[in-house]
């Protein structure tokens, strides 16, 4: 088990890194952009969909690194002020709903992406950039965080991560009554 909740650390990771230089290549594309129209006054084909397909992938891509480190916004009221059973209850129905709801938008964005591979959808723009390469992000980030949630669930159930990151005992009844 600990093998698979490496593995699956790994590919966040991985997916983390490559999300980042996404984000920094459009960063360097759009100065590009600024340069040959202002400065050249000159025409760009295929730099915005570059840039907005990049920042898409990201996005999606990015997702997995973004649980495995806890970095979504979250709400924390709730888990910090019931109890440690009811803490694990709580986080088992979190992770129970997101991953469903991961698993069929795998699935969605799958097809969806299958569906522009097979027709062969291009972009409107002069580039006619082939739609099913930027659009693979949506399927591949998903089901990432599908496997992420999953090695969350595991970790949670076999007690090798507490609920929520809160340690049994830590929460706010207990930090008010000086424990």
């Amino acid at each position: 088990m600990n093998h698979f909740l490496r593995g699956v650390r790994w590919i966040s990771l991985a997916c983390g890194l490559f999300a980042a230089v996404l984000i920094a290549l459009a960063v360097v594309i759009v100065c590009q952009m600024v340069f040959i129209r202002y400065v050249l006054n000159g025409h760009t084909i295929w730099q915005t969909d570059f840039v907005t397909f990049s920042l898409v992938a990201a996005t999606f891509i990015g997702a997995p690194y973004v649980l495995l480190t806890k970095g979504h916004v979250n709400v924390d009221v709730l888990p910090i002020y019931v109890g440690d059973r009811a803490r694990w209850w709580l986080a088992l129905t979190a992770i129970a709903i997101s991953l469903a709801f991961t698993i069929v938008m795998t699935v969605l964005t799958y097809e969806f992406w299958h569906e522009a591979f097979d027709n062969n959808w291009r972009s409107e723009s002069m580039w006619r950039a082939r739609l099913w390469i930027p659009y693979a992000a949506m399927p591949f980030g998903l089901g990432v965080l599908t496997l992420q949630y999953v090695a969350d669930l595991v970790a949670l159930v076999t007690g090798r991560e507490p609920p929520f990151g809160i340690k049994p005992g830590q929460g706010a009844a207990s930090a008010e009554a000086g424990i």
